[in-house]
């Protein structure tokens, strides 16, 4: 008899609905995860307006999550589940950039259902367990502060420079993580530039970050040594390039879609490196969770928890901007 568990699933542009699916059955590398606490990503929100051809309905969505092992020998052990599932003897993967092999795949894409569910299946090898005292909606913000960290970590050393002054386009979870992490990785001054006042409070509390509206203060030309673009709009693509200082770097880790807004002249003639980031490395996840859990990175009051039966009405006030927090995560337990 087939067993069956609760899930979120998209099933069409702005629907989201709470029902019954069959519980997924782990292959011979995987085991059952039992979801605890899950977050809600903007390339969730992007598939639930339609606009993700890679993630057709009906389909379980989630990919940021935490739970307990469910199956297996190590069955109990709290982990941390980093999505992207590679091939581990890829060439790309074996020379130290998995998240870059053409094998690539992420739980929430087909074929492989998400975490916005009671189980989860996932390889064993992408489980890092989690350290005591850590709480499980701590652990499912480890995906999202990776992303940053890699951004942040790559930035750094193309830039090759102690004690920059460093620029976060965008508050949301990754330019909230980015600032956090940017600082914590020995920046001497770290600003974000978001428009919405909500969000610019969230770190307004922050030593050495200092948030302010891009619409109504201006940095001036050349001001930063590193930009992280989390944002990935024309609009700040025109004024990173504008704002970074010649020899500078500026690192594009957001998703939006577009062609426009480097001054490629400027860039040029001022050498400004400008490198995208995806994802992260199994070493980067590994340090965003270390950081996470020994506190490295401030109190989190950044994220809110939801109930996971509640899910469908958070993916509604997300999209009706109602939502003033950085990050939401679907608790289930």
């Amino acid at each position: 008899m087939t067993q069956m568990m609760q899930a979120l699933v998209y099933t069409g542009v702005n629907q989201m609905i709470l029902t019954d699916v069959p519980v997924p059955v782990p292959a011979a590398d995987e085991v059952l995860v039992r979801v605890q606490a899950v977050g809600i990503c903007g390339s969730d929100m992007h598939a639930y307006h339609g606009h993700d051809a890679r993630r057709p309905a009906p389909l379980v969505l989630g990919h940021e999550a935490a739970g307990v092992i469910a199956s297996g020998p190590r069955k109990g052990v709290r982990v941390a589940i980093n999505p992207l599932v590679v091939d581990p003897d890829c060439p790309v993967a074996r020379a130290g950039r998995p998240h870059l092999s053409p094998t690539r795949a992420i739980i929430s894409m087909p074929p492989r259902p998400g975490a916005f569910a009671e189980y989860v299946t996932i390889p064993e090898r992408n489980l890092l367990d989690l350290p005591a005292g850590m709480s499980m909606q701590t652990a499912a913000l480890t995906e999202p502060v990776a992303v940053s960290w890699h951004a942040v970590r790559i930035g750094l050393e193309r830039l090759v420079q102690s004690a920059p002054r460093v620029l976060v386009q965008g508050g949301g979870a990754i330019g909230v993580a980015a600032a956090l992490i940017a600082r914590h990785m020995g920046a001497a001054q770290v600003d974000l530039a978001e428009p919405h006042p909500v969000r610019r409070k969230l770190l307004a509390d922050e030593a050495q970050i200092t948030p302010f509206d891009p619409t109504a203060h201006d940095p001036g030309e050349s001001h930063y040594d590193l930009i992280i673009d989390a944002v990935g709009a024309v609009a700040t693509r025109q004024a990173a390039t504008r704002l970074v200082r010649p020899g500078g770097v500026i690192v594009h880790v957001g998703l939006l879609p577009g062609l426009d807004g480097y001054d490629i002249r400027r860039m040029t003639l001022q050498e400004i490196t400008i490198s995208g980031s995806y994802c992260y490395t199994p070493e980067d996840f590994a340090a965003a969770l270390a950081a996470l859990a020994s506190g490295a990175l401030g109190p989190l009051d950044w994220a809110e928890t939801r109930p996971f039966a509640a899910g469908a009405e958070a993916f509604a006030d997300l999209d009706a901007g109602r939502v003033g927090a950085a990050k939401l995560v679907l608790q289930t337990d």
